[in-house]
């Protein structure tokens, strides 16, 4: 049996205050309807098409997914025309899953039970109670003489009676049919309401006069349902995902000095014994080894931590593409900046104000103060001195510098790429060098120290 899924992201959001469609907004690194699709994925669909409109170009170009197909609705008539262009694209036979673009937090397993509970020859409504079901479809019910509750129609809030306004039971925008019996009931949709808007949910009454058993699914949790109409709604469902994270990893055994000061926008893999203190950020994929410390103000975005590596304050590492990779028993910051191509081996220590870019650093080298090592391959037990930097770029190309292994770079020292510091050199401190260093000699190009005797500062005339 067949399953498609169609996923509503057509609409603009004007609560949004944004020229971005409200589908695109992000949560957690990644936008609202990729996460919905990440959710699509989980329940093994055939093919799963988006309805774009507001935004289309933009919407199309920006999400992906396997089997993915898109359609417009153009204009906006509402949620039954919006699926109504999708119709085309529907097998003939089999199960249609219908979402909204803009509920983040649903759960695989969530839409699974959805699709059991229509079975093939029923409609299936996610509906969920809650307390304040402002802005709702209402979900009007009829018991029978034997007190069955089955499923009568879905009343929109803008068309609900104040009796209906009562009811707490309402529609989630998610729904599961037998696409045959779909396909020819959005077919019989009318606009003859309020909003003059073709209703999806106008079809649990055409399914109760057909015969056809309408029954009703719930989520594991009502968050689970919440979509995104406003800045204020987005940033609750952030702090809701971001706690989900932080309890997941409390679970693990990762100590967390203030779960609700805690962002992970992407994937963070721990190991035994992590330590992360408040107000850190993780995007991308990030892994931290055994008995990592993380420290306050953190930012690490696609970065591999090695085992007992201590990662002081307010350091920030970004591999972006490349990545960035960090040896066991080092450390790193406070104030320290780690870019991609960063290669760090065992023990090596980067400090305050320091940035390595696009360079590997072998076991025991370190750079502790106000330091710049890009495109560079630093040997092992290097101290490059406070002050230092390679120039590494001559306006047009980059060019690398190669550092041998127990080689002293003093302070205040600048190392003109293309270069070659043979090992155990040492570079006194102030110089400048833009030609090859000799292994185990010192290579020093200060001037001559001068003292004028006699000379006296300009003053200010008058």
């Amino acid at each position: 049996m067949a399953l498609d899924i169609v996923i509503m992201a057509a609409g603009k959001g004007t609560r949004m205050k944004s020229d971005r469609p409200k589908v695109l907004h992000p949560l957690a690194g990644r936008s609202l309807l990729a996460h919905v699709l990440h959710t699509a994925g989980g329940v093994n669909a055939d093919r799963i098409v988006v309805v774009t409109g507001h935004g289309a170009d933009q919407v199309e170009a920006t999400v992906s997914a396997p089997r993915l197909q898109f359609v417009r609705q153009m204009p906006q008539l509402g949620t039954g025309h919006a699926v109504q262009q999708a119709v085309p694209q529907l097998h003939d036979e089999g199960v249609t899953l219908i979402l909204n673009g803009d509920t983040p937090l649903t759960e695989a397993a969530t839409l699974r039970a959805l699709v059991a509970a229509c079975g093939g020859d029923k409609l299936a409504l996610l509906t969920v109670t809650l307390g304040d079901a402002t802005g709702y479809g209402r979900i009007v019910r009829s018991t029978s003489e034997t007190g069955v509750s089955t499923v009568q129609a879905i009343v929109e809030h803008k068309d609900a009676t104040p009796a209906q306004r009562l009811i707490t039971e309402v529609y989630t925008g998610a729904m599961a049919a037998p696409t045959a019996l779909l396909k020819r009931w959005l077919a019989r949709l009318d606009n003859h309401n309020a909003q003059g808007e073709y209703y999806l949910t106008d079809v649990v009454a055409f399914a109760v006069a057909d015969g056809v058993p309408v029954t009703a699914a719930q989520p594991r949790r009502a968050s689970e349902v919440l979509g995104v109409n406003s800045p204020r709604q987005l940033a609750e469902l952030e702090r809701l995902y971001q706690r989900d994270q932080a309890d997941a990893l409390l679970d693990a055994g990762v100590r967390l000095a203030d779960p609700a000061r805690l962002d992970v926008r992407g994937s963070l893999h721990c190991g035994v014994d992590v330590a992360i203190d408040v107000n850190c950020v993780f995007e991308g994929a990030v892994s931290l080894g055994d008995r990592v410390q993380i420290g306050a103000n953190c930012v690490l975005r696609n970065a591999t931590i090695g085992d007992d590596v201590v990662i002081h304050p307010f350091t920030h590492i970004d591999g972006d593409t490349l990545g960035v990779t960090v040896g066991r028993g080092s450390l790193i910051g406070p104030y320290a900046r780690l870019r991609p191509g960063a290669v760090l081996g065992a023990e090596v220590h980067i400090g305050n104000f320091v940035e390595v870019k696009n360079s590997t650093l072998a076991d025991g080298a370190k750079a502790n103060h106000l330091a710049y090592l890009g495109d560079a391959t630093v040997g092992e037990r290097v101290n490059f001195g406070a002050g230092s930097i390679t120039a590494n770029y001559d306006g047009a190309r980059k060019h690398r510098t190669d550092i041998g292994a127990d080689v002293h770079v003093g302070s205040n020292c600048v190392l003109v790429a293309p270069i070659s510091i043979g090992a155990g050199a040492t570079i006194g401190a102030g110089s400048t060098v833009g030609k090859q260093a000799p292994a185990g000699q010192l290579t020093v190009t200060r001037a001559r120290q001068v003292s004028l005797p006699g000379w006296k500062r300009p003053v200010k005339p008058g």
